[in-house]
């Protein structure tokens, strides 16, 4: 769980990254690469909050207190 948990915020990262890369190389002519990377990031997010609230309901995250 916890790798992919990592995993997830990594390809996020990269993901916002790549949009940055491609508002800055395209210069206004056409946002449609970074539309896509943003909307690539945003799905990763709720992939990773829907996989945190999952593993926390069905016990697969437990507290290390």
């Amino acid at each position: 769980m916890r790798f992919l948990v990592i995993a997830l915020l990594i390809a996020i990262i990269v993901s916002l990254a790549g949009a940055l890369l491609f508002v800055y190389r395209d210069s206004g002519q056409s946002a449609n690469r970074a539309a896509k990377a943003l909307t690539l990031r945003v799905g990763l997010s709720i992939m990773l909050f829907l996989l945190l609230i999952g593993g926390h309901y069905f016990g697969w995250i437990t507290g290390h207190l």
